[in-house]
C-alpha cells in the first residue's frame, strides 16, 4: 500500500509541486492522490491519511526552507551595513550565506529532478532498450553535474574553514605578544599562501566548460600493502601528494602528471619500480639470447612479455615506459645518421628514393587485389598493406653494428643502400600518419565524393613534399654555415668534463627532431639527419660522440624493445599458431620477392649480388605497425581482430629476421666481412 502510494505521490507532485506554498493548492494535491488510489485493493482512508500526511511533511519542509532563505537574506543586508567589519571579513560572510543558500536550492532542486525522472521511466516502455538507455544516459549526466556542483561546494566550504582557522589565529596573536621567531613564521605562512594562489591554474574551472570535455566517474585506488600498521603514514604521505591511481569507467588508468601544490617535489614510484624491474631482468634474458645466438633485442622483448599484460602483469605505467622508450629510437636513429655520412647518402640517394616507394606501391597493389578477392574494405587493405610494407630500422641498426662498410671500389655499399631505404620508408610513414585523417573520411565516404578525397590526399602529399624540401634546405643551411662553429665551440667547452659535450649533441638532437615534427615530418627523420650532419665533420668527431651517445642509446633501446614486448600476447599466438605461420612467412617471402624485383630494376649490374642482403634486410614489419595498429584500431579503420593479427605477424616477422639475416649473410658477404657482420 504504501509502495502505490508512495509512487503516484511523486507522480502528482511532479506536477503541482513545484510551488507548494498555497494550502489552497495542497487540498487540490491531496484530492487528486485519493482519485489515483481508488480501487487498488486498499482502504480509502488509509490511503488518503497517508497521501496527506507525506504531502503535508514535503510542503512543510519547503515552507520551512522559505524561512531560512529570508533569514539568511536579513543576515547578509546586515553583514553589509556592519561598519565594524572589514571588506574582506564582509565578503567572506557573505559568500558564506551564499554557499547554505545554494545548498538549500541544490537540495529542493534534486527532489525535483528525481521526481520528474521517475516520471519518465513510469511514462516508458520497458522492452524499448534505446528508451531505457537514453533514461539511463540522462541520470548519468545529471549524476554527474550534482557531482561536480557538490565537489565545488565542498571547495569552498574547506576554504572558508580555512578562512576561520586564520582567523582564530589572528585573534589569539593580537591577545598575545609575538616573538621575534613567531613574526618571521607568521610572515613567511602569509607568503606561502600568496605564492600557492599566484602558481595555482584552476585548471579543473578552467576547463570544465571547455567543448569535448567530459565529465567522468573515476575510482581511487589506494597502494595495497600487506602490513597495513606499518605502512599506515605511507599511504597517508601519499594521500596528501596525490599519488594514488585513478580508473574510469573504460578501465583506463591515470596518474598524476601535475599536482595543484607544485611546492612539494613528488616522484612516480610505480614508474621508478617498473623501470628498476626491466632494467633487472633484462639482464638474464638478454644473456639468455646472446647464449644461443640471437640478437639481444629478443630478450629484451621477451622481459616485456613478462612482465606485461600477458605475463605477470606487474607493469604499472605502461605509457610512461612506451614514452621513454620512444628515446631509445631518437638515439639508435641519430647513431644510424651518425655512421651514415652524407657522401654517401648521396651516392645512393636514387636507389633510396625509388626502391621503397615502388615496394610500397606493389604492396598496397597487391593488398588491394587480395582485398578485393577476400571482400575486404578497400580502406582496410590500403591500410594493412602499408603497414605491412614498412621495415624495421633499430633492428636492422643493429644487424648493421659494427659491419664492415665497403665491398669492392667502386661498388654500392649493402649498408649504405639498406639505411637509405629505411630512412625514405620512414619518411613515408611521417606521410602515411598525415595522410590516416583522410583514409580514415575515405572509409564512410561516398562513391561521389571519391574525387575530392583523392584531390585532399594529393594536397597533403603535396604539403609534405613541401615540407621535407623545407627540411633538407635547412639542413643544408645548419652543414654550411652552423655545425662547424657550433662544435667546436662544444669541443672547447667540453674539455675535461663530457656533460657539456653530451648535453650539447642531445640539444642539437632534439632540436632537429621538434622541427621536423613542426613541419609535419617524422620525427625519426630529424634524428637521423642530426646524426648526418654531424658526420660531415670527418671521423674523429664521429668517434668522440659516438663514446659519449652509445651507452644512453644502449638503455633506453633496452626499455624501448621491452615496451615493444608489452604487447606481444604469446596466448593468442599459441591459439592460432598456424593461421599465424602461414600469414608471417606470406608477408616474409612477399616482402623478400618484391624488394628483389625492384632491385634488380634499379641497382647497377655491378652491384647485383647485394640485393639478397638488402631483401633480407627488409623482410619484416616495422614495429611502428603498433602504433599505426592502435591508432587505426580506436579510428575504425580496422577490428581488434585484425589489430592483434597485424601485432602477432609484426612480432614473429621479427623473430624470423635474424635467421634470414644470417642466411643471406652467409650466401652473399665474404667471409672477413662476415664475421663483423653477423
Amino acid at each position: 500500500m504504501k509502495a502505490t502510494g508512495f509512487i503516484s505521490l511523486w507522480t502528482l507532485v511532479s506536477l503541482p509541486c513545484g510551488q507548494l506554498a498555497n494550502p489552497a493548492e495542497h487540498e487540490d494535491v491531496v484530492k487528486h492522490a485519493i482519485k489515483l488510489h481508488r480501487g487498488k485493493g486498499a482502504v480509502i482512508a488509509q490511503r488518503k491519511q497517508w497521501v496527506m500526511e507525506s504531502c503535508r511533511k514535503l510542503s512543510g519542509l519547503l515552507r520551512q526552507k522559505n524561512v531560512v532563505l529570508n533569514k539568511l537574506k536579513s543576515a547578509i543586508r546586515a553583514v553589509e551595513k556592519d561598519a565594524g567589519l572589514s571588506d574582506e571579513e564582509k565578503l567572506f560572510q557573505v559568500h558564506t550565506f551564499e554557499i547554505f543558500q545554494k545548498e538549500l536550492n541544490e537540495s529542493e532542486n534534486s527532489v525535483f529532478q528525481a521526481i520528474h525522472g521517475l516520471q519518465r521511466a513510469l511514462q516508458g516502455d520497458y522492452k524499448d532498450v534505446v528508451n531505457m538507455k537514453e533514461s539511463s544516459r540522462q541520470r548519468l549526466e545529471a549524476l554527474r553535474e550534482a557531482a561536480i556542483k557538490e565537489e565545488m561546494e565542498y571547495v569552498e566550504l574547506l576554504a572558508a574553514e580555512k578562512h576561520q582557522v586564520e582567523a582564530l589565529k589572528n585573534m589569539q596573536h593580537q591577545n598575545k605578544s609575538l616573538s621575534m621567531l613567531d613574526e618571521i613564521l607568521e610572515d613567511v605562512r602569509k607568503a606561502a599562501d600568496r605564492l600557492e594562489e599566484e602558481i595555482e591554474e584552476h585548471a579543473f574551472d578552467d576547463n570544465k566548460s571547455v567543448r569535448g570535455v567530459n565529465f567522468e566517474a573515476v575510482l581511487r585506488v589506494e597502494e595495497d600493502e600487506a602490513n597495513s600498521k606499518r605502512n599506515a603514514s605511507k599511504r597517508e604521505v601519499e594521500d596528501d601528494l596525490g599519488l594514488s591511481m585513478l580508473i574510469d569507467s573504460q578501465n583506463n588508468q591515470y596518474i598524476l602528471t601535475k599536482p595543484r601544490d607544485s611546492t612539494i617535489p613528488r616522484a612516480d614510484h610505480h614508474f621508478i619500480k617498473d623501470i628498476v624491474t626491466i632494467g633487472m631482468l633484462s639482464l638474464p634474458c638478454g644473456w639468455l639470447c646472446t647464449t644461443i645466438g640471437l640478437p639481444t633485442m629478443f630478450g629484451y622483448i621477451i622481459c616485456g612479455v613478462l612482465l606485461g599484460p600477458s605475463g605477470l602483469n606487474s607493469i604499472k605505467s605502461i605509457v610512461q615506459v612506451e614514452t621513454l622508450g620512444e628515446f631509445g629510437v631518437f638515439f639508435t636513429l641519430f647513431l644510424v645518421g651518425l655512421e651514415f655520412s652524407p657522401e654517401r647518402l648521396r651516392k645512393v640517394w636514387k636507389i633510396s628514393l625509388q626502391g621503397p616507394c615502388y615496394m610500397t606501391v606493389l604492396m598496397i597493389a597487391f593488398g588491394l587485389l587480395w582485398g578485393h578477392l577476400l571482400q575486404i574494405r578497400p580502406t582496410q587493405s590500403v591500410f594493412i598493406s602499408t603497414c605491412l610494407s614498412l621495415s624495421s630500422t633499430p633492428l636492422v641498426s643493429r644487424f648493421l653494428a659494427g659491419s664492415v662498410r665497403g665491398d669492392k671500389e667502386g661498388d654500392i655499399d649493402y649498408s649504405s643502400v639498406l639505411l637509405g631505404m629505411l630512412v625514405m620508408q620512414d619518411v613515408q610513414l611521417g606521410l602515411f600518419i598525415a595522410v590516416m585523417p583522410t583514409l580514415i573520411q575515405a572509409g564512410v565516404s561516398t562513391y561521389s565524393s571519391i574525387f575530392k578525397e583523392i584531390l585532399r590526399i594529393l594536397i597533403l602529399i603535396g604539403q609534405i613534399l613541401f615540407s621535407l624540401a623545407a627540411v633538407f634546405l635547412m639542413c643544408l643551411v645548419i652543414k654550411t654555415y652552423l655545425i662547424g662553429p657550433y662544435y667546436r665551440k662544444l669541443h672547447a667547452e667540453s674539455k675535461g668534463n663530457k656533460e657539456i659535450l653530451i648535453l650539447g649533441i642531445t640539444a642539437f638532437i632534439f632540436l632537429m627532431l621538434t622541427i621536423t615534427e613542426l613541419l609535419d615530418v617524422s620525427m625519426e627523420l630529424g634524428c637521423f639527419l642530426a646524426g648526418a650532419l654531424i658526420s660531415s665533420q670527418g671521423h674523429m668527431v664521429t668517434e668522440e660522440i659516438m663514446s659519449c651517445i652509445e651507452p644512453i642509446r644502449d638503455f633506453l633501446a633496452i626499455i624501448f624493445f621491452a615496451s615493444i614486448g608489452l604487447h606481444v600476447f604469446p596466448t593468442f599466438v599459441i591459439y592460432e599458431l598456424t593461421v599465424l605461420l602461414f600469414l608471417t612467412l606470406s608477408v616474409v617471402i612477399m616482402k623478400f620477392v618484391l624488394a628483389v624485383l625492384v632491385l634488380s630494376l634499379i641497382l647497377p649490374k655491378t652491384s647485383q649480388y647485394i640485393k639478397w642482403i638488402v631483401s633480407a634486410g627488409l623482410a619484416q614489419v616495422s614495429e611502428f605497425s603498433f602504433v599505426l595498429g592502435s591508432r587505426a584500431r580506436r579510428a575504425g579503420i580496422i577490428s581488434r581482430e585484425v589489430y592483434l593479427l597485424i601485432l602477432s605477424v609484426t612480432t614473429l616477422s621479427l623473430l624470423l629476421a635474424p635467421a634470414l639475416w644470417r642466411a643471406a649473410i652467409m650466401k652473399c658477404v665474404p667471409r672477413p666481412e662476415r664475421r663483423s657482420s653477423t
